[in-house]
């Protein structure tokens, strides 16, 4: 193309399309290249958004200005606060998607983004900077653009490459493999140029559930599940939810079910060898479920529709790569589906991704400035996961596509500090999924206050427009008023902090808290009953925040502290730290290393150097 970019994406999946939007919502000259404009944000496995951890996520892409939150209120037709009777550092939100109506959604959302070139291109490398155009360069070097097909060249300060699954993609259905990203689409090849600049890979593997026609259930015997009446939206920006609201149910795998697998456990690709990438731990398949917990007698299956317009349901719970003639026994074995018409059998993706201690924590790759990776290529697994990616490395390109510095969000700031500091940190041999386990300071980091955390720092940055931002002050200003009610009224006060009690309840005769929305009624509620909590917690953060943000010095030779056990040297090294903190989160450096290394440190004088240039240490 004649006319340069400032940011190209590759790939227009969550991360692709959350990573285009935010560059442009930056004011960057934009291009989001796919290779099929009827696949733009599509949800490629479940219907859904949210979860433990993952709503949390799916909100603070919301507090920055991303799409994901509007779109999932806008197309949800179920929704429901998980784990209410737990703390609310727990508490998510999760929503049921109309998955037709989603992606039409985020695609009219890309088209009407200004500064936003949506285009359909198969995009066959990137090129650097040192080699001749077309051939993807001849070594390391700054990335300046993509080739596709055709030869011609689209001209970048920046790309981005979000390929989710495609790379060398091959999709198993028992015996039967075929190349493939998505069952029906062809998958992409790894870019040659990476491999000439050394950028490593390796090879996982995820897989989806079949999917049923509706009306061959029998309803009577599946438990209903019916939607929240009062429900959690996933955008700071909606209201209600748009569309009609229907029940979920659920079922439960038998002893018949899990017969037909052990029967037939030789012809799944998984047992027979025919796949060698390793899969979520986490959201295994039903094969590895059955073999791996034998105690267990029966297995949850949720029965998820698909969408107003159409009768397809998906059996979430029950994901496998069997042959077509086990996935029918597997089906017709669950109570309620016993005559159920398979309309998708599920199946098996193997895909290539690169490891992702290869990236900055703002998702560049340290050997070829300018390339950001985001989403499954990062080794994640999730729609909100690759959408968090998505932002972070948008907004890191567009600013780095103008040399301002990069941005890095802390694991107190968000999940998506978390998130990103964990897989640039300690890397991922599995899919990795995101658990509010993974969260040291998970009661500071609420679905509630995802607004309140990130959303000053998305106005700074351009991402947050001027509606948004109203919206927010207006409520920073009643929480605000809402603190100071309190602060004047002791007995209101000392009455809050008690559990099981409610702001709303205590103020019924107060005009100045009736006045205050429900919302900030349920936020003022947290603050006061787990104050001590939280306030230990900044404390915590507080204390540690000078020693975990002491810069490292970029050219320090690990291997030659011979002070350090020699794991730790190869950790280090492999990883380069930016920070102490960083340096103590890695797998293998134990707090002994980490002391070794401050002694070192101290003796050279380098505990006060820079952390090198375009460097933002985390606030």
């Amino acid at each position: 193309m004649n006319e340069p970019f400032e940011v190209v994406v590759v790939g227009a999946g969550h991360a692709g399309v959350e990573a285009a939007l935010a560059a442009a919502r930056m004011g960057r000259r934009t291009a989001l290249l796919t290779a099929n404009l009827d696949t733009v944000g599509k949800m490629s496995c479940n219907p859904a958004i949210g979860g433990q951890a993952k709503g949390q996520i799916a909100r603070e892409v919301d507090a920055l200005g991303g799409a994901m939150g509007q779109a999932i209120d806008a197309v949800g037709i179920h929704f429901r606060l998980l784990n209410t009777s737990k703390g609310p550092a727990v508490r998510a939100p999760r929503a049921q998607a109309d998955k037709p109506r989603y992606a039409a959604w985020i695609k009219r959302r890309c088209e009407e983004q200004p500064n936003l070139l949506l285009r359909q291109e198969l995009v066959e490398d990137v090129i650097l900077s040192g080699g001749p155009e077309g051939t993807g360069g001849l070594g390391p070097g700054s990335v300046v653009g993509v080739r596709v097909a055709g030869g011609r060249i689209y001209r970048a300060q920046t790309v981005i490459l979000t390929n989710g699954t495609f790379l060398k993609g091959v999709l198993h259905l028992g015996s039967s493999q075929q190349a493939g990203g998505r069952m029906g689409e062809p998958p992409s090849q790894l870019f040659q140029a990476l491999l000439e600049a050394g950028v490593q890979t390796g090879r996982m593997k995820t897989g989806t559930p079949p999917r049923v026609n509706g009306r061959s259930l029998d309803y009577s015997k599946l438990e209903v599940q019916p939607g929240d009446l009062d429900p959690v939206l996933f955008s700071y920006l909606s209201q209600a939810p748009s569309l009609e609201q229907i029940d979920c149910w659920i079922t439960y795998t038998n002893a018949e079910t899990h017969a037909a697998i052990h029967e037939n456990l030789e012809r799944s690709p998984l047992y027979s060898g025919v796949i060698d990438g390793i899969g979520p731990r986490y959201c295994p398949s039903l094969e590895d479920k059955v073999v791996k917990f034998p105690g267990r007698e029966r297995h949850k299956v949720y029965v998820e529709p698909e969408g107003l317009d159409t009768h397809e349901v998906y059996l979430n719970g029950i994901s496998t790569s069997m042959p077509a003639d086990v996935q029918e026994a597997i089906v017709r074995s669950i109570p309620g589906l016993e005559r159920a018409e398979i309309l998708r059998y599920g199946y098996a993706v193997e895909y290539d991704f690169f490891p992702p201690t290869q990236l900055s924590p703002w998702l560049e790759l340290e050997q070829i400035p300018g390339l950001f990776l985001a989403g499954q290529v990062n080794g994640t697994t999730g729609y909100e996961e690759a959408a968090a990616q998505g932002v972070v490395a948008g907004l890191n390109a567009a600013l780095r596509a103008r040399g301002q510095a990069s941005v890095q969000i802390g694991r107190d700031q968000g999940y998506l500090g978390v998130l990103c500091d964990d897989l640039v940190t300690q890397g991922t041999h599995e899919p990795y999924r995101m658990f509010s386990s993974r969260a040291e300071h998970r009661l500071l980091l609420r679905y509630d206050n995802a607004d309140q955390r990130l959303t000053p720092l998305g106005r700074e940055l351009g991402l947050v427009d001027d509606a948004r931002w109203e919206v927010f002050t207006r409520k920073r200003e009643a929480l605000e008023r809402g603190r100071a009610v309190l602060a004047a009224d002791p007995k209101l006060d000392k009455a809050l902090r008690r559990q099981g009690t409610t702001l709303r309840e205590l103020g019924a005769e107060l005009p100045a808290v009736q006045a205050l929305s429900d919302e900030v009624c349920q936020l003022l509620d947290v603050e006061w009953q787990y104050a001590p909590y939280i306030e230990r917690q900044v404390a915590q953060i507080e204390r540690h925040r000078g020693l975990s943000e002491l810069s490292l010095p970029a050219d320090l030779d690990y291997r030659g502290l011979e002070t350090l056990r020699l794991e730790a040297r190869e950790k280090l090294s492999r990883v380069r730290p930016r920070s102490v903190g960083q340096a103590g989160r890695i797998s293998g450096v134990s707090p002994a290393d980490v002391s070794v290394l401050l002694l070192h440190l101290r003796a050279q004088g380098h505990l006060g150097d820079s952390a090198g240039p375009g460097v933002q240490a985390p606030r």
